[in-house]
């Protein structure tokens, strides 16, 4: 068993312009970082060239590569915090395109989800997700954070209104998927996954 901190990715899966995934996962990321027991990677796919004429699932892994180095910073990752919204009662397209595009990097890892939108908070889109993890191999998490109508839930400095209760569910989500990537991690140093 290693000792050394966690790697989470924190994926941004908005890439529309005016988008307030940024906010929220300047909030979270601020959460996770003042872990001892991580190290922080958040991965903005606005940054990385995801669109429609990205290439296809069966292109070689050196052009898979050279999308923005995502495959590199993801295989790295020994746990996943999927930053989404909802888009018409399901996930964002450019965030679908990361997974399919990168199969393998999420295997036998934990997944876990903070969402926003409207009435709903983007949990819509989180229980869409999770079949999608699944097929991965991959581990989700039970508990979210969720911030329904989220674009009153923040201030103009990106800090929740009501720090208290997004704060807790914020440790709790922590809490889960450290958890499941230290065994996932420790486990596969042993016996390594095959899917």
């Amino acid at each position: 068993m290693t000792t050394d901190p966690l790697r989470l990715a924190i994926i941004v899966g908005s890439v529309r312009d005016g988008r307030f995934g940024p906010t929220v996962a300047g909030w979270f990321a601020a959460q996770a970082e003042a872990r001892p027991d991580l190290d922080v990677d958040v991965i903005d796919l606005a940054e990385a060239p995801i669109g429609g004429a990205a290439p296809s699932m069966s292109a070689p892994t050196p052009v898979l590569e050279a999308l923005g180095g995502l495959t590199p910073r993801l295989a790295a990752a020994d746990a996943f915090v999927a930053v989404t919204p909802e888009y018409n009662h399901s996930y964002p397209a450019g965030l679908k395109n990361v997974i399919d595009w990168h199969n393998q990097q999420f295997h036998a890892k934990p997944v876990a989800f903070v969402s926003y939108g409207g009435l709903s908070g983007g949990l819509r889109a989180v229980e869409h997700l999770r079949a999608v993890f699944a097929e991965l191999h991959a581990v989700t998490t039970r508990d979210t954070v969720s911030f329904h109508g989220a674009w009153e839930c923040f201030d103009g400095n990106g800090q929740p209104k009501d720090p208290v209760g997004p704060a807790a569910a914020a440790k709790t989500l922590l809490d889960q998927v450290t958890w499941w990537a230290r065994i996932l991690r420790d486990a596969k140093a042993i016996t390594p996954y095959t899917a």
